[in-house]
């Protein structure tokens, strides 16, 4: 015959609860046969085997009592996180329904009434142990079944995290750029937009879930350039009029791609938006001079403005096969020169108060030698011997 998993063993532990000994005797010699049972003579005996190793099954608590009552061993049970869980039937010689009434309130699972009928007993305690188990079981469920969801959430997030670095990684090994940008530029908005979460201008907009969003979408905010030819992509002087004007196509492109990306989507999310405003938005200048549209002031999407700061620094302190790196100190300058033109004032201001935190995170994701090598060894493949003619002053967005 099968076990059921639900019928309590001799390993349920029933703590009676009396100041008569011999209650205590004739519940002892009652339950021993199938239970382990704990025996106190007062209230307070009752809490200090509760607290110590081994929380009882079900407790059977009598109410009168010196000292403190059943009903305050009760309050004190129902108070305490690690007791509350204990189902309690009252032991009593009351009938009166209002003595009823206040233990249940309080949290009783039952009575039984003094004296005692043996089989009565025995039944509604095997039925208390048999509804606590059911309910501990079902809280091992829930407590698994939000584990497992916290852990397949956990992998669908690494999972998104890691395709969305791919992608942007594809196109930045087109680009005279290391994958390392994408990690230093998405670490420089997070700390930006951290600064400014509680800013005035910012604080309704930058909530945890949108600077969450912004630093995952920020990875992306160059992935337009996979549709760049590479004559212009990889050209390492400066770009013709004409060649720039292919250039600021990246920006549209990268768009026009995650919203391919969106239409497929089975429902909205939030990324879609910042990754749509980050990749569309991120040239474009505080003064109305930047590209695509030559948006003004706070009509360039807050994402878009973090993303212009943290992309122009990296740009600054990094090395290119085009350009040297600039010093720390004078990128720093040359963002501060740049306040109210192209950059949004206030971001401005606190990238000031943080620029050390850039620092930090510029050195934490560092490009290796071997990066920079590997970009002179792909140009010098691609491109003519002649077009390899470099000044520190060469750059491109």
């Amino acid at each position: 015959m099968t076990s059921n998993p639900m019928e309590p063993s001799g390993k349920c532990t029933v703590l009676v609860v009396d100041d008569m000994p011999d209650n205590l005797s004739v519940m002892s010699g009652l339950l021993r046969p199938d239970y382990k049972v704990k025996l106190a003579n007062s209230g307070e005996r009752a809490l200090q085997i509760v607290a110590g190793d081994g929380k009882p099954d079900l407790i059977l608590l009598d109410i009168m009592m010196p000292e403190m009552d059943g009903y305050e061993v009760l309050r004190r049970l129902q108070f305490n996180p690690d007791t509350e869980d204990i189902p309690v039937i009252f032991l009593t010689a009351m009938s009166a329904s209002d003595d009823e009434t206040v233990g249940l309130e309080l949290g009783a699972v039952d009575y039984i009434t003094k004296p005692i009928n043996p089989a009565i007993t025995l039944a509604r305690v095997r039925n208390h142990l048999l509804l606590k188990r059911a309910r501990d079981l079902l809280a091992r469920q829930n407590q698994y079944l939000e584990e497992e969801v916290a852990r397949r959430t956990r992998e669908v997030v690494e999972l998104q995290d890691g395709t969305i670095r791919a992608m942007a990684s594809l196109a930045e090994t087109r680009d005279n750029e290391t994958g390392n940008h994408i990690r230093r530029t998405q670490h420089y908005v997070e700390v930006l937009a951290r600064k400014l979460q509680h800013h005035p201008r910012f604080s309704e907009e930058l909530t945890e879930a949108a600077i969450e969003m912004i630093f995952k979408s920020a990875p992306l905010h160059d992935i337009g350039k996979v549709g760049i030819p590479d004559r212009i992509l990889l050209k390492p002087g400066k770009l013709t009029p004409e060649e720039f004007e292919i250039m600021k196509t990246h920006t549209t492109l990268g768009r026009d791609a995650i919203v391919a990306a969106e239409r497929e989507a089975s429902q909205t999310n939030p990324f879609f938006r910042y990754a749509k405003e980050i990749a569309y938005s991120h040239q474009e200048k505080w003064d109305g001079s930047g590209y695509p549209e030559g948006l003004v002031g706070n009509t360039i999407p807050l994402s878009a403005r973090l993303m212009a700061v943290a992309d122009v620094y990296d740009a600054l302190i990094s090395e290119r096969v085009y350009k040297a790196a600039f010093p720390h100190e004078v990128a720093v300058e040359i963002i501060r020169d740049g306040r109210g033109s192209h950059f949004d004032p206030d971001m401005v201001d606190a990238f000031l108060a943080l620029s050390e935190e850039f620092r930090g995170i510029a050195q934490r994701f560092a490009d290796g030698e071997h990066a920079l090598n590997a970009q002179v060894d792909r140009i010098a493949t691609d491109l003519p011997a002649e077009h390899i003619e470099l000044t520190a002053q060469d750059t491109k967005s």
